[in-house]
C-alpha cells in the first residue's frame, strides 16, 4: 500500500518512495534535556512513533533506521547548571532518563539510534569548517556565523524570504552580524561558563550553535540525504530552515526528501506557556491518567492540525478506550485468528490519518461485540486478532483487558482484591453492614464491584 505524506517542502501530499527500501531513514528532533517535558513536547514523539510503526510494517522492522536526538549542550542547559551549581552531565543524564521513561509510559517505541550532541562535536566542527572554506560562513567577535545571503534559496521550507525575517523575530540580533537572520554555527566561550560546555576549535574555544547539532548528528548516523525529517511546526523556522541551509551548502545535496510537521497543542483554547501557568508536564499527567489515554488523546486529531488539550478530551479518550477494552474482554479467550488490519493501515498511509484509524478501531470493537453476541468462535478469534493488530499500529491495547480494568500497581491491585474478598466473606457470614461498608469504601475510590454467578469481580470507573 502506497504511503502518502504531506511534505512541508512541497506543500502537498506526495507518494513516499524511500531512496533505499532496505534502509529507510527517519529523523525526529528530540528534547533539550534540562527540565521535564510538557505534553506539547510529547505530541511529535507520539505522532511520529505511529509513522515509525507504519514504516516498519511496510518495509520491515530491520529496514527502518529512526534517530531521535538528545540535545545535551545548549544555552538553557548551561544556565540551569550555573543557577543550581550542578554539573551539566548530572542534569542532562537525569532529564534524558526521565524523558525516555515518560515516553515509554506513552507506549512510544525507542528509536533505532539516540545520538547525543556532545558525542558529535567533531562532526559539527568539520561541517562548520567546510562552510567557512566554501565562503558560506564568517567569523565575528562572538563566534562563527552562517551568512544566509550566500544561499540563493534560503527560506524555501518556511516560505520566508530574507527580507521577511524581521530583526528580533526568533533570531538573535547583533551588530556583528551581516544580516539579522545570520545564525551561529560556533559560539565562543564566555567567562564563567562550565568547562563541560567548552570544546577546542580552529576558531577558538566554545560550543556549537543549536542548529548545527542536528545537521551533524543526521550526517553522522543517517547520511547526507535522508528520507524523512520530522518535528513540531514551531521548529520549521528557524531551526529546520537553518538545518537545511548549513547541511545543503556543506554537502551539496538535499538534506531531506520529506519534511513533516505536527501542529501546536493548546491548553483550553490558549497557547501553553509558563506565563499563563498552563504548562502540563508528561510526568505529572502520567500520575493522573493511564498512558494509553494520553496517547489516544494526542492521536485524536490529525497531526498537522492544532489540538486543544482539555479535560473533556481526556475523559472522552478514557471512555472510548474503556469501551474498546470491554469489547476485547468479550473475545479475549478466542485465540487463533489471523489479523486483517488493512483499514487501519489504509488510514495511516493517507498522511497518518489517526482520527480515521481510531474510528476503525471502534468499528472493530463493535464487530467483537457482535461476534460475542452470536457466540461465533471463529468470528470472535478474528475480532480479537484484528483489534490487537490495529492497536499495535496505533500503540494502543498494550494491556490485557483485566489489566486495563484493574489498573494500578501490583500492591494496589492486591489491596483491592483483598477488600473484595473481605466483602465476599462478610456477605457469606451475613454481615451485610460490613459488606456494604467495604463496597462504599471502594466506590469512593472509583472501584465498581460486580457480583455474578462465578463470583465477584471489580473494575475502575
Amino acid at each position: 500500500m502506497t504511503i502518502r505524506l504531506h511534505n512541508t517542502l512541497g506543500r502537498e501530499k506526495q507518494d513516499f518512495v524511500p531512496q533505499d527500501p532496505s534502509r529507510v531513514t527517519l529523523y525526529v528532533c528530540g528534547p533539550t534535556v534540562y527540565n521535564y517535558a510538557h505534553i506539547g513536547n510529547a505530541r511529535p514523539a507520539v505522532v511520529f512513533d505511529v509513522l515509525f510503526r507504519l514504516l516498519r510494517r511496510t518495509y520491515g522492522e530491520d529496514a527502518v533506521v529512526y534517530a531521535r536526538n538528545i540535545t545535551d549542550v545548549e544555552d538553557k542547559i548551561i544556565a540551569r547548571a550555573l543557577e543550581e551549581g550542578t554539573p551539566i552531565p548530572e542534569i542532562t543524564n537525569k532529564y534524558a532518563d526521565i524523558y525516555n521513561a515518560d515516553l515509554a509510559g506513552l507506549n512510544v517505541l525507542p528509536p533505532t539510534i539516540e545520538p547525543w550532541a556532545t558525542k558529535n562535536i567533531d562532526r559539527m566542527v568539520e561541517i562548520t569548517q567546510t562552510l567557512v572554506d566554501k565562503g558560506y560562513a564568517y567569523t565575528a567577535p562572538s563566534g562563527v556565523f552562517f551568512d544566509v545571503a550566500k544561499m540563493d534559496d534560503y527560506g524555501k521550507l518556511s516560505g520566508r524570504n530574507i527580507e521577511d525575517n524581521e530583526a528580533g523575530a526568533r533570531v538573535a540580533v547583533s551588530d556583528e552580524k551581516r544580516n539579522p537572520a545570520d545564525f551561529a554555527l560556533w559560539k565562543f566561550a564566555k567567562e564563567g561558563e562550565p568547562e563541560a560546555a567548552i570544546w577546542d576549535s580552529p576558531w577558538g574555544r566554545g560550543r556549537p550553535g543549536w542548529h548545527i547539532e542536528c545537521s551533524a548528528m543526521i550526517a553522522s548516523h543517517l547520511g547526507t540525504t535522508i528520507d524523512i525529517h520530522a518535528g513540531g511546526i514551531d521548529l520549521q523556522f528557524p531551526h529546520h530552515e537553518n538545518e537545511i541551509a548549513q547541511s545543503e551548502c556543506a554537502h551539496g545535496a538535499p538534506m531531506a526528501r520529506f519534511w513533516l510537521h505536527n501542529g501546536f497543542l493548546d491548553m483550553e483554547g490558549e497557547k501553553m506557556s509558563k506565563s499563563l501557568g498552563n504548562v502540563k508536564l508528561v510526568h505529572d499527567l502520567l500520575e493522573q491518567w493511564p498512558g494509553e489515554v494520553l496517547r489516544m488523546a494526542l492521536l485524536s486529531g490529525h497531526y498537522r492540525a492544532p489540538l486543544d488539550w482539555t479535560r473533556d478530551l481526556l475523559e472522552q479518550a478514557k471512555t472510548t478506550l474503556g469501551r474498546i477494552y470491554g469489547a476485547l474482554q468479550r473475545v479475549w479467550e478466542a485465540d487463533g485468528g489471523t489479523a486483517n488490519d488493512t483499514a487501519v493501515v489504509k488510514a495511516l498511509s493517507d498522511d497518518l490519518n489517526t482520527p480515521i484509524a481510531l474510528a476503525e478501531l471502534s468499528r472493530l470493537a463493535s464487530e467483537a461485540h457482535q461476534a460475542a453476541d452470536a457466540d461465533d468462535t471463529a468470528r470472535m478469534a478474528q475480532a480479537r486478532a484484528d483489534l490487537l493488530a490495529a492497536g499495535q499500529m496505533l500503540g494502543l491495547l498494550r494491556q490485557s483487558p483485566e489489566e486495563w480494568a484493574h489498573g494500578g500497581s501490583d500492591d494496589e491491585i492486591a489491596r483491592i482484591d483483598a477488600l473484595v474478598q473481605a466483602r465476599v466473606d462478610a456477605r457469606q457470614a451475613k454481615n451485610f453492614a460490613e459488606a456494604d461498608r467495604i463496597r462504599d469504601e471502594l466506590a469512593k475510590e472509583g472501584i465498581e464491584i460486580m457480583d455474578g454467578p462465578q463470583g465477584s469481580t471489580w473494575r475502575r470507573n
